[in-house]
C-alpha cells in the first residue's frame, strides 16, 4: 500500500511537472547575441601631418567632422538639384531596387506564414457520400448501401512548449530584416553609382572642353608659323612641326567622348531606361558644390548605421534561430485536435441533435531512430551560426577599412589638387614667354610646343584630381552608411 501511495504521488508530480512545463513552455537553443568586435575610437592611426602645398591648398581642403554621419539623402551635400532629382528618379525608377521592394514584400508573408503556426488551425468540412460494406466484413449481417451526409469542424493545434514556432518566426523575422538591409543597400549603392557617373560625365566634358581649346591654340599656332615662314624668319620644317602636334592633339579627343558615352549609358540604366529612349542630362562640375565639411560616423556608431553590417547581423540572428528550430526538433511534438460535426443519412437530419458527433485527440510524436539525421542537423546548424559569428566580424572590418581609406584619399586629394593647380599656373605663364620668345625670333617652335604639352597636362591634371575629389568624397560617403 506504502509503496503504491509513494509511485501515486511521483506520479501527481510528474504529471504536475509536465502540465507546468507545458502552460509556461520553454525555449530550447542558442540565444542570439551580436559579436563583440572591437570597435576604435578612430579609423586611422594618428600620424604625423605632411607639408601643405602652398597657400592655395586651403582652396580645396576638406574637413571630416566624426559624429553621427550624414544624413539620409546625403547627395544633397554638393547642392545640385540636377544631381537631387537624377537620384530621386533612380530610386524610383530603379528595377533592381524595385527587385528588393518585392523581397522585402515576399520576406514579410513568410513572417505571416511561421506566425499562422502560434494558432490553432480551424478547417470545416462539408461531405456527402455513398458506401456499401462487404458481406465479408459484416458476416451475416447485411446493411443495403446507404447514403451520409456530414458537416463540421476539425480544430488542430501543436504546442509550442520548446519554442520550435518561436525560433521559426524569429528566423522569418531575421530573414526580412536582412531583405530590408538589402533594400537599403542597395538605394546607397544606386544613389553613390548615379552620383559617380554625374561627377565623371561633368568632368568628361570640362575635359573635351579644355581639349577643344587646346586644339584652337594648336591652330593659332600653325598659323602663325606659317606667317613665320611667310615672313622668312622660321624655317618651312616649322610647319610640319605644328601640324604634327595638331594632328596628335586631336586623338586625345575620341578616348574621351568614348568615355562620355559609356557614362551617360550607364546613368541611363541606372535610372531603369534605355540609351536611346532616355534625354541625356548635361551636369556640369561647377554645379556641384564640394562640401568642406563632410560628415563622418564614429565607428561604433558605423555598426548601426552601414547597410551591409546590419544585413550580417540579421543573418546572424537567422542562423541563431535556425540552430534554435534544429534544436527544437529533437524533442517530441506534442499535438491536439478535436473535431465537432454532424451526421445523418438524410440532409435534414444534420439539424438533429442525435446527429452530433466529436472527438478529442492529443497525440506525442517523438524521433525514435533516424539515423543521426537530426542530430548532424543541429550541429551543421551551429556550424552555419559559428560562421555567420565570423563573416559579421569580418564585414565590420572591412567597413573599417573602408572609411579609413577613404579618409587617406580625401586627405591628398586637396594636396594633389592645389599641386594641379600651382603646376596650370605656372604651365601658362611659361608658354605665354615661350610664344613671346619664338614670335621675337629668339627661339625655335620645339618650345613653344613643349610648353603647350605642359599646360595641356596640367590642365588636365587639374580636372582630373577634381573628378578624383569628388569621387572619393562620394566614396567617404558611402562608406559612412550615406
Amino acid at each position: 500500500m506504502r509503496s503504491r501511495g509513494n509511485s501515486g504521488r511521483a506520479a501527481a508530480r510528474y504529471a504536475l511537472a509536465l502540465a507546468t512545463l507545458l502552460l509556461a513552455g520553454c525555449t530550447v537553443g542558442p540565444v542570439f547575441q551580436r559579436p563583440r568586435v572591437p570597435t576604435p575610437r578612430h579609423y586611422r592611426p594618428p600620424a604625423r601631418p605632411v607639408a601643405a602645398a602652398p597657400s592655395a591648398g586651403a582652396r580645396y581642403r576638406q574637413q571630416t567632422v566624426l559624429g553621427a554621419g550624414p544624413r539620409a539623402r546625403w547627395w544633397r551635400l554638393f547642392r545640385s538639384p540636377q544631381l537631387d532629382s537624377l537620384v530621386r528618379q533612380a530610386l524610383a525608377d530603379n528595377h533592381g531596387v524595385a527587385a528588393a521592394e518585392e523581397a522585402v514584400a515576399e520576406a514579410q508573408e513568410g513572417v505571416a506564414v511561421a506566425a499562422a503556426a502560434r494558432y490553432p488551425q480551424i478547417e470545416g468540412d462539408l461531405g456527402a457520400g455513398r458506401q456499401k460494406y462487404g458481406a465479408a466484413f459484416l458476416g451475416p449481417e447485411y446493411f443495403p448501401p446507404f447514403t451520409y451526409f456530414e458537416a463540421g469542424v476539425s480544430v488542430a493545434y501543436e504546442l509550442d512548449y520548446v519554442g520550435l514556432t518561436r525560433h521559426t518566426v524569429e528566423e522569418r523575422r531575421a530573414l526580412e530584416q536582412y531583405q530590408r538591409s538589402e533594400l537599403a543597400a542597395a538605394r546607397l549603392v544606386l544613389s553613390g553609382e548615379v552620383a559617380s557617373q554625374a561627377v565623371v560625365i561633368a568632368s568628361t566634358r570640362a575635359q573635351i572642353r579644355a581639349l577643344d581649346g587646346l586644339l584652337r591654340a594648336d591652330r593659332t599656332n600653325v598659323h602663325l608659323v606659317r606667317e613665320a615662314v611667310a615672313a622668312g624668319s622660321v624655317p618651312r620644317l616649322d610647319v610640319l612641326t605644328a601640324r604634327t602636334q595638331l594632328a596628335s592633339d586631336a586623338t586625345l579627343l575620341p578616348p574621351l567622348y568614348r568615355h562620355l558615352a559609356v557614362a551617360r549609358h550607364a546613368l541611363a540604366a541606372l535610372l531603369g531606361r534605355a540609351p536611346a529612349r532616355w534625354r541625356r542630362p548635361n551636369p556640369r562640375l561647377g554645379e556641384l558644390t564640394l562640401p568642406r565639411r563632410v560628415p563622418v560616423s564614429i565607428p561604433s556608431r558605423l555598426l548601426r548605421r552601414r547597410p551591409d553590417i546590419l544585413a550580417a547581423q540579421a543573418q546572424l540572428r537567422a542562423a541563431t534561430a535556425a540552430a534554435g528550430v534544429a534544436t527544437a526538433d529533437l524533442y517530441p511534438r506534442i499535438e491536439l485536435t478535436g473535431t465537432l460535426g454532424q451526421e445523418g443519412l438524410r440532409p435534414g437530419q444534420l439539424f438533429d441533435a442525435g446527429a452530433t458527433a466529436w472527438s478529442l485527440i492529443a497525440g506525442l510524436t517523438a524521433p525514435l531512430f533516424d539515423g543521426g539525421r537530426l542530430h548532424a542537423e543541429r550541429r551543421a546548424a551551429l556550424d552555419a551560426l559559428r560562421a555567420r559569428a565570423d563573416l559579421y566580424q569580418q564585414v565590420v572590418v572591412n567597413a573599417f577599412e573602408q572609411v579609413a581609406d577613404a579618409l587617406a584619399a580625401l586627405q591628398q586629394d586637396a594636396r594633389l589638387r592645389a599641386a594641379q593647380a600651382r603646376a596650370l599656373s605656372l604651365s601658362y605663364k611659361r608658354l605665354i614667354l615661350e610664344r613671346k620668345s619664338y614670335l621675337a625670333g629668339n627661339s625655335g617652335l620645339l618650345p613653344v610646343l613643349d610648353a603647350e604639352r605642359q599646360r595641356e597636362r596640367a590642365e588636365l591634371g587639374l580636372l582630373g584630381a577634381e573628378e578624383r575629389q569628388y569621387l572619393d568624397t562620394i566614396r567617404l560617403l558611402l562608406a559612412s552608411g550615406g
